[in-house]
């Protein structure tokens, strides 16, 4: 552990979720994660920032030439201005009182060197001034920002219409590398980029041209590389094709396929656990500059207590962790506004599902009753079923026309229920393909929503939310420090002893997913053949996880969830698998 950070992080949450956490945590030393799919929205934060902190503030429209990357660019150069700006009024508080100062090094890892000096000092009340003055010189120097991280979804990658003309965009406009381009000329140093949702080839090689990827003369990397992969076998590709460029990756960031929040990407029956297992006898292979530090390896996704934390750290010997849906609860971390925050609190897990809401049919992690799915049965209670497209981050089907548009449109949706109406389909027939229609929301837009409403920029606007089934153990507003002690076990549990193990809630969400598998099943032989090896997986992890279960557990692990979980689930697969087959 580096003496200078904490062991976890917070992950990319939706567009807004994330989007000016690092200036709420990253002064306390805590790294997270912005999402930079959306500029027009990061262009919205920057006007909010840059006037509540007197910042110059010149607008880039969004018919500026390059307007996507420079808005980016400058929407982290203010971030990184806001942090250093909240940072330097912390470092000169005084010692002795409650103030920042003080929760800066309280929420240190417990065993952290200068937590462990700063309650050394806080004993020293009445000693002589010049002992305390070199002991508070020494914690005063070590402090350190968290980082400003980004993250692009690789596959979000939209060559977008010319806004200026009718001539097509070059193949460098693309929405990825134009994020990736604002990214590499923002003036962060010392800070990440996270690839996640799969590969993308002609990004990466884009990527080499900047020089802020590689190492300088000093031997450092401004600009670090984080791959986030759902198993081993991705991250060691993905690894291995960055390295024939040359590339570093100095993390890769192990997601579970479904117990996360947002999209969600389920691996083929491969339990987490499992993955961890492999990740750790394997690890050394993913170390593919021999002359550099060997890469970090992190977990995220459903870990929602200490044990578990400690379960992925000591057991899996994994460098770090992160937590994301919990800090939806934590003002001070996330921009979620007052209605959908006491939504996530009375939340229960039947309120929490894998939906189909995505445009880009990917399951999506959702909250039922939220804003945006309101607006949306409202828009089809009134005739007029889908959304303006205001932004088209999600535009990917050509079926009713040349240019991509979006499946939560109004012209699609429109458009596709002229086709089922008139279509020779028997009235059930049709009333299954409207509902499977209907059901694509505008996540694009509307998870964007929540944090201008929050910051007082908007009002009446729906707004979409994308948590991890864990929010519905955590039942109120929490603030920074309580979450971090409880992260870190400095205080009890957060959450009730009945909450599932995240290895428990994870079967669980696989069984769910297998059996989706078999009801939608076509009669594909070689699909068939995939879901047979994914059973096979599924029910090898799930002996795993029983072998989990045998261990001692951690304080305040619930092991003994896993069992009866695993039970259930052998049943069920079983039974699918029989139903399966008789397709």
């Amino acid at each position: 552990m580096s003496l200078t950070s904490h062991t976890f992080h917070i992950p990319v949450m939706g567009t807004s979720y994330t989007a000016d956490t690092p200036a709420r945590v990253a002064p306390f030393g805590i790294s997270s994660v912005v999402s930079l799919v959306d500029d027009l929205l990061l262009e919205r934060f920057r006007k909010i920032y840059a006037k509540k902190f007197q910042l110059e503030y010149e607008p880039i429209p969004q018919k500026e030439p390059d307007g996507r990357a420079k808005r980016i660019t400058a929407y982290l150069n203010t971030l990184a201005e806001v942090v250093k700006i909240r940072f330097e009024a912390i470092k000169k508080q005084p010692f002795f009182s409650k103030n920042d100062k003080a929760k800066y090094f309280e929420m240190l890892p417990t065993g952290h060197p200068l937590r462990i000096l700063y309650l050394k000092l806080m004993g020293m009340k009445d000693a002589p001034q010049n002992e305390r003055e070199e002991i508070e010189s020494t914690l005063t120097h070590g402090m350190v920002e968290g980082s400003i991280d980004v993250n692009i979804m690789v596959k979000l990658d939209r060559k977008p219409p010319n806004p200026n003309g009718k001539e097509p965009l070059s193949d460098e406009c693309t929405d990825a590398k134009t994020a990736l381009k604002g990214y590499a000329k923002a003036s962060l140093r010392n800070t990440a980029i996270v690839f996640s949702a799969g590969i993308n080839q002609s990004l990466y090689n884009y990527m080499a041209q900047f020089k802020e990827f590689y190492r300088n003369a000093a031997g450092e990397i401004s600009k670090k590389i984080i791959v986030k992969a759902s198993d081993f076998r991705s991250a060691l590709i993905q690894g291995k094709y960055l390295a024939r460029k040359g590339l570093e990756v100095s993390e890769y960031r192990i997601e579970s396929g479904l117990n996360c929040g947002g999209h969600a990407f389920p691996s083929q029956g491969l339990l987490l656990p499992a993955i961890l297992k492999e990740m750790h006898s394997q690890r050394e292979l993913l170390h593919l500059f021999k002359d550099s530090p060997p890469p970090k390896v992190t977990v995220q996704g459903g870990i929602g207590n200490h044990a578990e934390d400690l379960r992925m750290r000591e057991y899996y010997n994994i460098d770090g962790t992160g937590w994301g849906t919990p800090f939806l609860l934590v003002p001070e971390a996330s921009p979620v506004d007052i209605k959908t925050r006491d939504q996530l609190i009375k939340s229960t897990p039947k309120d929490l599902y894998m939906s189909e809401a995505s445009p880009l049919d990917i399951y999506f992690n959702n909250l039922r009753g939220s804003g945006s799915a309101e607006w949306h049965q409202q828009q089809i209670e009134k005739g007029k079923p889908g959304s303006p497209c205001l932004k088209g981050f999600l535009q990917n089907n050509t079926e009713f026309s040349e240019q991509p548009v979006c499946k939560a449109s109004r012209f699609y949706q429109q458009s596709k229920l002229k086709q089922i109406n008139e279509s020779d389909a028997s009235e059930e027939q049709k009333e299954l393909l409207r509902k499977s229609l209907y059901v694509k929301q505008c996540i694009c837009d509307h998870l964007g929503n929540s944090g201008l409403i929050c910051l007082e920029e908007e009002t009446d606007v729906p707004q979409a939310i994308c948590p991890g089934p864990n929010i519905a153990w955590f039942n109120r507003c929490y603030s920074l420090q309580e979450m971090a002690d409880h992260i870190y076990g400095r205080i009890p549990d957060l959450t009730p002893p009945e909450r599932p193990h995240m290895f428990a809630k994870e079967v669980e969400m696989y069984g769910d997913w297998f059996a989706l598998q078999v009801e939608n099943f076509n009669g594909d032989k070689s699909h068939a053949n995939w879901l047979r090896i994914a059973a096979k997986n599924f029910d090898e992890g799930m002996d795993y996880c029983l072998e989990i279960a045998n261990l001692k557990p951690f304080p305040g692990e619930n092991l003994a969830s896993i069992p009866p979980m695993v039970e259930i689930e052998k049943a069920r697969l079983k039974k699918n698998l029989g139903v399966l087959e008789s397709k």
